[in-house]
């Protein structure tokens, strides 16, 4: 098996806030809801199949939930980012992420993945989709498809074993069902940055991939 570790840099959660939209030309609703800005926690924090504790969602309808408990974001693009757009105050948690990880990337993580910290056993059920909601919080109209071209969305798990964490916890691998599926291969074909119908059915049986990633994979196929 492989022996994969990784290490919990910053544990981040945020309730929703109203928030008014500063930018005239902005078409959305000025008045917007939402709990993408996060702070952090020190010491060990709740984690259970809904969440962190202290944490929460403003759109349930397309955010949070048991297949998204927890989204998980690699340290390092933090450093990328400063460089591609150096005139924001780039720091962990800009994301809107639960947990910013070090030694791991959409590259090195898979789809149905297991990893082990204490008691918590997470199970990676899908990548992250970003919306408008984090161009607005950074006010950048093009930032959701930077991440998504770069490829530095994010990913969600799902909680199979409640517990608690902690910054500074660290992460081993306990199974990878999928080693094909990583988070980065799978954006690029539901991005459609990748082309190939055949690889398209493949993932949309992975029964580890979060229902409404599969039920849009094969509703393309119709």
């Amino acid at each position: 098996m492989n022996t994969t570790t990784a290490r919990i840099l910053q544990v981040s959660v945020g309730l929703p806030q109203t928030y008014v939209a500063s930018d005239p030309r902005d078409q959305r609703p000025a008045e917007w809801r939402t709990a993408i800005d996060k702070s952090a926690v020190e010491g060990p924090v709740q984690l259970s199949t809904e969440g962190l504790e202290g944490d929460g969602c403003a759109d349930r309808q397309n955010h949070g939930g048991i297949e998204g408990a927890v989204l998980l974001y690699a340290a390092t693009h933090y450093t990328q980012w400063r460089i591609d757009l150096p005139e924001h105050d780039w720091q962990f948690g800009g994301f809107g992420e639960n947990l910013t990880m070090d030694g791991l990337t959409e590259e090195t993580v898979c789809i149905g993945d297991r990893w082990r910290v204490g008691t918590v056993l997470l199970e990676v059920s899908k990548p992250r989709q970003p919306c408008w909601k984090l161009c607005r919080r950074w006010q950048q109209p093009d930032l959701a498809k930077r991440v998504v071209q770069a490829g530095r969305g994010g990913w969600y798990a799902r909680v199979l074993e409640t517990g608690e964490v902690s910054a500074g916890d660290e992460m081993s691998l306990e199974d990878r069902p999928h080693p094909r599926w990583t988070v980065a291969r799978t954006c690029r074909l539901y991005f459609g940055i990748e082309r190939d119908s055949d690889a398209v059915r493949e993932l949309a049986a992975v029964p580890q991939l979060s229902l409404n990633w599969r039920e849009e994979l094969l509703n393309r196929q119709v």
